[in-house]
């Protein structure tokens, strides 16, 4: 498989160099052969060349199998024209490879249970995945821009879909909720919006090929309120692209953090359904995070141990390895 890299700005690039590391051993470890190339995008890529997303960095990331991102975006940036801002190439990158569904999981971990503001008792055992529509609504409608005399006196967005681009998005959720515990809840804001009430009549007829599968339907800000006071209702939440943008990160309180949560549209588990491989590396961080090892984000009044992003890189790389050891000492007995 080959991926291209994108570390981004701020912790972007020494998030990125430890997640490498992990893919690089855990494949060695498993005999697959995998490839990177890293490239620029969003503010460093402006800093090099005054584009967000290069032409060199998008012609690498099309002939991948997948693209490794890590973050993008700083308020040094804020006074640049929306298109050449460094969120702009995140953007355009999503739309030039189609990613359409965003796979978000909030999951609560025992061992950071202090790190969120919930009371453990409410968000324990919480296990959510968040799919996000991705290349609609009002982050890609026209028209849009700004009007006026003096250029700023008005502004406006589209928000904007069309029947297919919510059933494609649709059938990702029931699929993955066949997978997991076999529920959709379907958020959107349909007593106002004409967006939503077709998002709703599309996911509804939808539902109809998944029988398996119950189905619900929230406005957002209910959903909003559920996620706090009752997570452990949620299994699938299937949302376009504002909501869920909104909505995932909210999430992170029960994490503890907007650091615990993974976003895919593409990568190990989904592009080379190496699910193992994928588990493997969850089971690793549980390990690192149930023995006490803290990124100062995720520290809080913890008495375990605060190390260094390249440390707890390491500790989960040595996870890896004591994990498939396990796995591979329990199969031979």
């Amino acid at each position: 498989m080959r991926i291209t890299v994108l570390p981004g700005d701020g912790v972007g690039p020494e998030v990125t160099a430890e997640a490498v590391r992990v893919v690089q051993t855990i494949a060695g470890i498993q005999g697959h052969r995998i490839e990177f190339e890293e490239h620029p995008i969003g503010g460093v890529a402006i800093r090099e060349s005054g584009s967000p997303l290069p032409r060199t960095t998008l012609d690498a990331c099309l002939a991948s199998d997948a693209v490794l991102l890590g973050a993008v975006g700083s308020p040094e940036y804020d006074r640049l024209p929306p298109h050449q801002r460094p969120e702009a190439g995140l953007l355009l990158l999503r739309r030039a490879l189609g990613g359409y569904a965003n796979l978000r999981p909030a999951i609560f971990y025992p061992a950071i249970a202090a790190c969120s503001p919930l009371r453990p008792e409410v968000s324990r055992g919480t296990d959510i995945l968040i799919v996000r529509e991705l290349l609609g609504g009002l982050y890609f409608g026209e028209p849009r821009g700004f009007s006026g005399t003096t250029g700023m006196t008005a502004a406006v967005n589209t928000m904007r879909y069309s029947v297919e681009e919510i059933e494609r998005v649709a059938h990702v959720a029931f699929e993955s909720a066949k997978r997991r515990r076999g529920k959709v809840t379907s958020v959107d804001k349909a007593n106002v919006l004409e967006t939503s009430q077709l998002w709703r009549q599309t996911v509804t007829r939808v539902a109809e090929n998944y029988p398996e599968v119950e189905l619900d339907h929230l406005y957002v800000d209910a959903c909003a309120m559920h996620l706090i006071t009752n997570p452990r209702r949620f299994d699938v939440v299937l949302t376009e692209n504002l909501f869920g943008d909104i909505l995932s990160d909210e999430a992170a309180v029960i994490t503890g953090s907007l650091g615990m949560l993974a976003s895919a549209t593409v990568l190990f588990r989904h592009t080379a359904n190496l699910e193992q491989e994928a588990s493997d590396i969850e089971q690793a961080i549980e390990l690192v995070l149930e023995a006490g090892y803290r990124t100062p984000d995720i520290a809080g009044d913890t008495s375990g141990y605060v190390v260094s992003t390249a440390e707890i890189g390491q500790l989960v790389l040595e996870a890896v390895a004591e994990v498939i050891d396990m796995r591979h000492a329990y199969h031979a007995v």
